[in-house]
């Protein structure tokens, strides 16, 4: 597996770097934004560790221009910020985990195995549910990862496709909010994260005749969600 690095500083990059090949991983490395974006686009690589700050173009700006074409390759990032608003950001723009300095090499190398094996299965369950299907006035093509209804055609990210799939599969049960973090964003994070509540909020937006008034998404207040 080939993890992509990038850290402005020089000591902690190197010094992941060679945590890294030491556990058996390829390595690219990168000391900012705008070198780590070519790297991802030259490399393609299967996992990337970023720093939030760092110059050019930072950790959130990098992970946000990976997911516009990439969904799938995991992202960690890394950063000295705490605040429940920043990974709530993180979160928002496809982040799979963030780590606050300073951390564990043990936890850190832990994450990442976890969060490749969810990955490989992840992508294993995509390819088997193929299968179109209903969701009140939207057909859900997982092939096209798209929503459509009539001639309205919706694109949908991997995250919004599988958070529909659970919702679906378990229709008229409630998903409880940890099973949703568990299954979607392969980790289980505080209950007092807004990160859920903002995914679903957006994804109402594009789903819903009336986000205000949902008729695919119902909240069940203080467990989680359900589709009837």
């Amino acid at each position: 597996m080939q993890i992509l690095i990038a850290e402005d500083d020089t000591h902690l990059r190197d010094g992941l770097k060679v945590l890294f090949l030491n556990e058996g991983y390829e390595c690219t490395t990168a000391q900012d934004g705008q070198e780590a974006l070519n790297a991802y686009i030259s490399n393609k690589p299967d996992f990337c560790v970023f720093d939030v700050m760092m110059p050019k173009i930072d950790g959130f700006e990098l992970c946000r221009r990976i997911r516009q074409q990439d969904q799938d390759t995991p992202i960690i990032l890394l950063t000295a910020k705490g605040e429940e608003v920043d990974k709530v950001v993180g979160l928002e723009l496809g982040a799979d985990d963030y780590i606050p300095k300073p951390f564990g090499t043990r936890e850190l190398l832990a994450r990442i195995k976890a969060i490749s094996r969810r990955a490989l299965k992840g992508q294993s369950q995509t390819k088997q549910n193929t299968n179109p299907f209903t969701m009140h006035h939207f057909e859900i093509d997982p092939k096209t990862m798209r929503a459509t209804n009539n001639e309205t055609k919706i694109e949908l990210t991997m995250r919004e496709l599988n958070v529909l799939e659970m919702l679906y599969e378990n229709k008229g049960k409630v998903v409880k909010r940890l099973e949703l973090f568990e299954q979607c964003w392969g980790r289980r994070y505080m209950t007092n994260s807004r990160a859920l509540d903002q995914f679903i909020s957006q994804l109402r937006q594009k789903i819903e005749e009336d986000p205000s008034n949902p008729t695919i998404i119902k909240t069940v207040h203080g467990v989680g969600y359900r589709y009837e």
